[in-house]
């Protein structure tokens, strides 16, 4: 799309594109990547979804790599990708920091010797901390909510509850500071503000969304379902 300057009576704005437009006062940036709070920020091992899913499952018991690699196909976890390669490097990563530890092996006829892993104290720990920070930080990567409300029962229900109305209150943020950009842009042609509306739309649905769940929780239409080992 084409430049567009926007002008106020003074003086000129320099020009502006689609993906970053001044207002009308040229004092602030429109932009759809609403910035998430540094103390919720994510790490990029807060990201790895291979890892938390290995962390969670094994929640259920010692198991081996092949059979992490099946479960996750048969219960759908989509959101762990590159499989099964993904879920080798995680084990490896897991075991060496300590988190998971080799349980044995076991051998069925005609496959060859599997070693099995369990989970560590450290690795719950570590499980409860990335699914509470996952479910406590709005991400415009919508697979990092789905795996946090996937494994949202290694949580205790008290705990769950904290990190979902952390979530509400930091949309909150997000959804006025998005707001008061939208205010202040009032000079700027709605064509070039239209990502701006959806984000705010897709802000306000998940802010209604998650303060739902937290209603059905707190009253106990949705029952709580304990997950942890």
């Amino acid at each position: 799309m084409a430049d567009v300057s926007l002008r106020r009576s003074s003086d000129v704005v320099a020009p502006c594109t689609i993906a970053n437009c001044n207002n009308a006062r040229g004092t602030r940036r429109v932009d759809s990547d609403v910035v998430t709070s540094a103390r919720h920020r994510l790490q990029r091992a807060d990201r790895d979804l291979a890892a938390l899913a290995v962390l969670a499952l094994l929640t259920q018991g010692p198991r081996h790599p092949y059979d992490l690699h099946r479960f996750m196909i048969d219960t759908r976890k989509d959101f762990v990708t590159g499989l099964p390669r993904s879920i080798y490097h995680a084990v490896d990563k897991l075991a060496r920091d300590g988190l998971i530890a080799v349980h044995g092996s076991e051998q069925q006829a005609g496959r060859p010797e599997r070693t099995t892993y369990e989970l560590t104290d450290a690795g719950r720990a570590e499980l409860r901390r990335r699914v509470s920070l996952l479910l406590a930080t709005p991400e415009s990567d919508a697979t990092l909510s789905y795996a946090a409300l996937s494994f949202m029962g290694a949580l205790t229900r008290d705990d769950a509850l904290v990190a979902l109305r952390a979530r509400i209150a930091a949309l909150d943020v997000q959804r006025a500071t998005l707001a008061a950009d939208l205010a202040e842009a009032s000079g700027v042609p709605p064509i070039l503000l239209v990502e701006s509306r959806l984000e705010q739309a897709r802000l306000d649905a998940e802010r209604s969304w998650f303060a739902g769940l937290v209603d059905d929780l707190e009253s106990g239409e949705l029952a709580w379902l304990d997950t942890r080992a």
